[in-house]
């Protein structure tokens, strides 16, 4: 058995928690809760997109701002299993200035990078551009690795789920 099917065998065996960064209107969050998962708090700091996740989860927490959550902002709510979300990809992809990972709005993956190394989840989920490829996926995973996580990355096109376009897109698992 592969590690992915020994992971996904994990996730299905049990309500895992999730915490939803750069959650948008709750993408991840409706899909893993699909797959038996429990959303357990989000952070987000568009207002309209807050005002979405509210009203189809009134009692889940919202954060606002990424860079000042701490692991204190946690202590109420249960543990973290997993972390999931798609960091900005505007300085990396093909439709942007393409500076790649350390640009301003990109260079968010350090405050997700930080807030998996202080919340020591099982796992994370990350996603964003196929163009990540060449403009951050070494410094992703290499971040991944140095602060305990196993990591593996595949490109999956919205096509391949019936969209009727392609929209490569890569998906992390740690």
């Amino acid at each position: 058995m592969t590690k992915y099917h020994l992971v996904r065998k994990e996730m299905l065996k049990k309500s895992l928690s999730v915490f939803d960064i750069f959650s948008g209107i709750g993408g991840f969050s409706l899909g893993l809760e699909k797959a038996g998962m429990q959303t357990v708090a989000f952070c987000e700091k568009d207002s309209f997109c807050q005002k979405i996740l509210k009203t189809h989860w009134r009692d889940i927490p919202i954060f606002p701002d990424i860079s000042k959550l701490t692991k204190d902002d946690f202590k109420t709510l249960k543990q973290i299993d997993i972390i999931a979300g798609g960091f900005p990809c505007q300085d990396i992809s093909c439709a942007g200035k393409q500076v790649g990972i350390n640009g301003s709005r990109s260079g968010l993956w350090k405050e997700f990078k930080r807030l998996i190394n202080e919340l020591k989840p099982k796992y994370a989920i990350i996603e964003n551009v196929a163009n990540l490829r060449s403009k951050g996926l070494v410094a992703v995973l290499q971040d991944l690795w140095e602060i305990g996580y196993d990591a593996e990355w595949h490109c999956i096109p919205a096509s391949a789920f019936g969209a009727p376009h392609r929209r490569d897109r890569i998906w992390i698992m740690a």
